[in-house]
């Protein structure tokens, strides 16, 4: 897992290729969860996403999480439920993070499901097949402090991880090259 900084010129490649080295060959439908929440500066990063994601690529993606019907502690626990219920789709978990310094600002992608609300002492669903997380803070922060987090940052984060992912899509699925990124 090599971080990656948002600010990065090639960061949306580099998430991509990241992407196709962990998604299975046999998969059909991607399933994007973006958990966060639409209240809290910091915590809002999945339902950024989301957002940006939605009503993109319907035969290969489906969203779950924007900032108008975010994913979060109040109704995770359902999501989960409906995921144990999908066939044949692959899920990518979203949310932010909080992590040691050097990796603030940074997007690591791994395999396996995302704890969401770990930082908080939270026991919520894991979910995922892969996770996808922006360091949002350091670990050691205040987290009273997390809803003033710089929203140019996680938007801008939003933006690359949502454009990651747009040509992760296009790629494995053989979009046009004219379709738009992002919806």
């Amino acid at each position: 897992m090599r971080p990656i900084s948002y600010s990065d010129p090639l960061a949306p490649l580099l998430i991509r290729n990241e992407l196709f080295s962990l998604l299975p060959a046999h998969t059909r439908h991607l399933t994007v969860v973006c958990i966060g929440s639409n209240r809290i500066n910091g915590d809002s990063l999945g339902p950024f996403v989301g957002t940006l994601l939605d009503n993109a690529y319907r035969d290969h993606l489906t969203v779950i999480g924007t900032l108008q019907q975010p994913v979060d502690g109040t109704n995770i626990h359902h999501v989960h439920q409906q995921l144990q219920n999908k066939d044949g789709s692959y899920v990518l978990a979203i949310d932010s993070i909080v992590g040691p310094r050097p990796f603030v600002h940074t997007i690591a992608i791994r395999p396996g499901a995302l704890a969401p609300g770990t930082a908080l002492g939270k026991s919520l669903p894991r979910i995922g097949d892969v996770s996808i997380m922006g360091v949002m803070m350091e670990e050691t922060a205040d987290m009273s402090t997390l809803p003033y987090t710089n929203l140019h940052i996680v938007y801008q984060m939003a933006k690359v991880i949502a454009l990651g992912l747009s040509l992760t899509v296009r790629q494995r699925y053989g979009y046009e090259s004219s379709a738009p990124l992002l919806a």
